[in-house]
C-alpha cells in the first residue's frame, strides 16, 4: 500500500507538471497574439468602452485592501476542513481533509481579476449578481461591494467553505449577500424560482464541459439584452476550452471577451454579426 500511495503522489506530481506546462504554452500563445488591451483598432463601442472605462481602471478603491487582508488571512490558516467537492475538484488537492491555506492558495481568483469584476459591477450597475462557486467569498466580497444596494446571490457546494465564506461575510461587514448552500444541481434551480431575469453571473464552480454548457443554456433562459455571463479558467482544461467555443458558437451569443483566465459573454440581441476578442490583460 505504501509503495502504491508514492507512486501515485509521483505520478500527480507529474500529472501537475504537465497541467502547468500546458497552460504556460496556451497563455504564451494568447499573449503574443491578443490585442494589446488600449483599445486601439477595436471596432466595438461596447468593448472599446469596457477597455478604457473598465478593464484600464487603475483606480485603487476603498474596499480592495479590506478584502486583501482578508485573502491574507486565509492563505496562512492552519485549520483543516472536510470538503465535499461536487464539481471536477482541484488540480492540486486531492484529499477531501483539506488546508484552509492550502485551498486559498490554489483557489482564490487572484486579485487582479476580482477587482475586475468589482468594477464591472459598478460600471454596469446590474440589478442582481450571481455567482457560482463562492469558495471563502473573497470574490464574492467584490462582486458586492461594486453596488452595495442590490443583492448577490453566491452558490457554494461544500458546507465547510460554505460557512467560512459566512464569517468573512460577517468580518467585511457586507449585508447585500445571499449565500445558498448545496449541490448547484439543486440550488440553482431553486434560486431561478425566486429570480425572473439574471443581469450578471460569475461562474467559478464546476470546470467540466457538460455542466459548465447546462448553467450557460440555463442561464440563457434567463437572461435578458444586456445580460453579461463570465465563465472562470476557459483555458484550465481541453474540456473547457470546448464549453468556451461551444458558447461563442451558440446562436444568441454575438459579443465574448477572451481575458485568458475569464471569459466574458454579453448578450445583446440587436447586434447582427458575431464579434469575438481577445484581449491582452
Amino acid at each position: 500500500m505504501g509503495d502504491e500511495n508514492s507512486i501515485f503522489k509521483q505520478l500527480l506530481i507529474i500529472y501537475n507538471l504537465y497541467s502547468k506546462f500546458q497552460l504556460a504554452k496556451k497563455y504564451l500563445y494568447y499573449f503574443f497574439t491578443a490585442s494589446n488591451g488600449k483599445g486601439h483598432g477595436i471596432h466595438s463601442p461596447f468593448v472599446f468602452d469596457f477597455v478604457t472605462n473598465v478593464l484600464n481602471d487603475k483606480k485603487k478603491y476603498d474596499c480592495y485592501d479590506r478584502i486583501e487582508e482578508l485573502r491574507h488571512q486565509l492563505k496562512r490558516n492552519n485549520s483543516i476542513i472536510d470538503v465535499e467537492d461536487f464539481g471536477a475538484g482541484s488540480s492540486v488537492i486531492k484529499s477531501n481533509k483539506r488546508v484552509v491555506k492550502d485551498i486559498a492558495n490554489s483557489s482564490l481568483k487572484p486579485k487582479k481579476f476580482a477587482q475586475l469584476l468589482f468594477r464591472m459591477v459598478q460600471y454596469y450597475q446590474p440589478k442582481n449578481v450571481l455567482e457560482l462557486g463562492a469558495s471563502f467569498g473573497i470574490t464574492t466580497a467584490y462582486l458586492a461591494n461594486g453596488n452595495v444596494d442590490v443583492q448577490v446571490y453566491t452558490l457554494e457546494g461544500a458546507a465547510q467553505i460554505a460557512a467560512i465564506a459566512q464569517n468573512n461575510f460577517i468580518q467585511l461587514g457586507i449585508n447585500n449577500i445571499t449565500l445558498i448552500q448545496g449541490d448547484f444541481a439543486k440550488t440553482l434551480p431553486y434560486l431561478f424560482s425566486t429570480l425572473d431575469k439574471i443581469d450578471f453571473v460569475f461562474v467559478d464552480g464546476n470546470h467540466r464541459k457538460e455542466p459548465t454548457l447546462q448553467y450557460f443554456l440555463q442561464f440563457l433562459a434567463h437572461s435578458h439584452n444586456n445580460t453579461i455571463l463570465i465563465f472562470d479558467d476557459i483555458h484550465w482544461s481541453k474540456e473547457m476550452e470546448g464549453a468556451w467555443s461551444a458558447i461563442q458558437q451558440h446562436t444568441a451569443v454575438k459579443l465574448t471577451i477572451d481575458l485568458f483566465f475569464i471569459g466574458i459573454v454579453i448578450i445583446q440581441n440587436e447586434m447582427k454579426a458575431k464579434q469575438h476578442f481577445t484581449i491582452a490583460y
